[in-house]
């Protein structure tokens, strides 16, 4: 018994000897957040006028320059809770893929743990926020501590911790100060754009630290009581999981012909621009009598009668998922799945072309043809950019076509035609939304079409985004297997 005893405390005694000074400066945020907190709470004068003081300087400074004010709120954005959502979430599904469960559950509590404290604290609290005299943004809720600041702090920290073990020494320091900036710029523009009290930002600072540093330590005690050795945090929580972290190898040849693809690329970006233009111009002033001019005139007059209350409603959500938005959020979670999967850089290269093409070429088509919308009530209201070609329709047929081509050959599952139906039914749903809702002439959709085509035509073949799986690259994950992941979770949470 003597003996299991000795074993049992072992672990607890390496881990202690190794990270005293670690777990000191744990519990020296955790004092400090109590203090912060004391000082709130009983709103103590020095503090009080700190706060305040600040509050008003930096809105004296901020509030007439627009510029910076715009600039603050993309900042302030990434410590938002969709961004931070996002980003756990990808970051837990990619690591369940490459069978890493014991991270993915740092994750899940660490990020878990922040959403509890953000919200039980501001009620604790009951904090109004600060009073301005040109107030910036509005936000609902009370104002200790800042959930901006303590979300960045905790999942861009947990992130670093968890994948600082997939980058090379030399770069590690570099991650770390990228990340410290990060957590510091969005905190400031918290206090900048005047929806928080300084000590609100430190105070959160204080609070994310002490979390991400119970748990991180948490996670190397279970390390230790398994044998495994005691790694500085420097090295990331996982050291010997460093190939599994890695998104993706690095390719010798991303581009086949890399100087030769490039200006492949750049002409066919131009020569895709011409034939836009040249048919643009054509269907907008030069097709009149043809079926097209008519087909332009007739197409928008029918919706226009045949409108209803529903068919507005759906036509609205219809249309979104044409919108930057829905784009944005498909592209940003299909990318670090297929990094993910399959490991490869060139696929993601392949989709981010695709879609950085389709807005470049859409937005100087729409300048140079300049067309105006059908002469029909426009449901959506004026519109900063031209009829031709319609925007929605061009970024959905992309987006989805791509995907279809780049899952298809890689999988022999039935689902994989799933997106090959998604390739076809939500642009023509989009178009016909915005058919309907008086955005656009059928053409602009051809205009789409032609956009569509040409770009992803001349990518496939400058890109060859799936020579991978010619070459017989596997995925990380069998299609068989995608049932697992959960079981892959719930061991990985298991004690013992």
């Amino acid at each position: 018994m003597g003996a299991v005893r000795d074993v049992l405390r072992r672990p607890l005694g390496h881990f202690t000897e190794r990270t005293l000074a670690g777990l000191a400066l744990v519990l020296g945020a955790g004092v400090g957040f109590g203090l912060v907190l004391v000082l709130v709470r009983v709103r103590w004068s020095p503090l009080y006028d700190v706060d305040h003081g600040v509050a008003r300087w930096l809105n004296d400074q901020v509030a007439p320059v627009g510029p910076l004010v715009t600039v603050l709120n993309a900042i302030t954005d990434l410590g938002g809770r969709p961004v931070i959502v996002w980003l756990v979430t990808v970051a837990v599904v990619g690591l369940l893929i490459r069978r890493q469960g014991r991270l993915a559950v740092f994750l899940i509590v660490t990020g878990a743990g922040a959403l509890i404290l953000d919200p039980s604290l501001k009620t604790l609290v009951d904090r109004l926020r600060p009073e301005v005299a040109v107030p910036i943004g509005t936000y609902a809720g009370q104002s200790f501590p800042s959930g901006h600041a303590l979300g960045s702090m905790v999942a861009y920290g947990a992130l670093l911790l968890v994948f600082l073990p997939a980058m090379a020494r030399r770069w590690r320091r570099a991650a770390m100060i990228l990340v410290g900036t990060v957590v510091f710029l969005i905190g400031f523009t918290r206090v900048a754009l005047g929806v928080h009290f300084l000590s609100d930002v430190i105070g959160a600072w204080l609070l994310g630290a002490a979390w991400l540093g119970v748990t991180a330590y948490a996670f190397r005690l279970w390390r230790l009581e398994r044998g495994r050795p005691a790694t500085p945090l420097t090295d990331g929580l996982e050291p010997e999981a460093a190939h599994e972290v890695a998104p993706a190898p690095d390719e010798e040849k991303l581009l086949p012909h890399a100087r030769a693809g490039v200006a492949e690329i750049v002409v066919g970006w131009v020569l895709v621009f011409g034939a836009l233009y040249a048919f643009g111009m054509f269907a907008s002033y030069h097709a009149g009598g043809t079926f097209l001019a008519s087909l332009d005139e007739v197409v928008p007059n029918w919706f226009a009668s045949h409108g209803t209350p529903l068919l507005d409603d759906v036509s609205w959500w219809w249309s979104k998922a044409g919108d930057t938005h829905a784009i944005m959020a498909v592209s940003l979670v299909f990318c670090p799945l297929v990094l993910a999967v399959w490991r490869r850089w060139r696929p993601v290269l392949f989709v981010a072309l695709t879609m950085f093409g389709e807005l470049t070429l859409f937005l100087a088509s729409a300048a140079a043809v300049d067309r105006p919308r059908p002469p029909v009530e426009n449901l959506d209201g004026p519109m900063p950019t031209s009829s031709f070609p319609s925007g929605h329709i061009a970024a959905t047929l992309c987006l989805w076509i791509v995907i279809a081509v780049i899952v298809l050959p890689r999988t022999d599952r039935w689902w994989r035609w799933l997106f090959v139906a998604a390739a076809v039914i939500l642009p023509v749903g989009v178009a016909v939304s915005r058919m309907y809702r008086g955005m656009h002439h059928p053409t602009d959709f051809l205009g789409a079409i032609i956009l569509a085509a040409l770009w992803i035509g001349l990518l496939y073949w400058a890109i060859r985004p799936n020579e991978d799986v010619r070459e017989g690259n596997r995925p990380e994950i069998e299609s068989a297997d995608v049932d697992t992941l959960d079981d892959e979770l719930a061991r990985a949470g298991r004690p013992g």
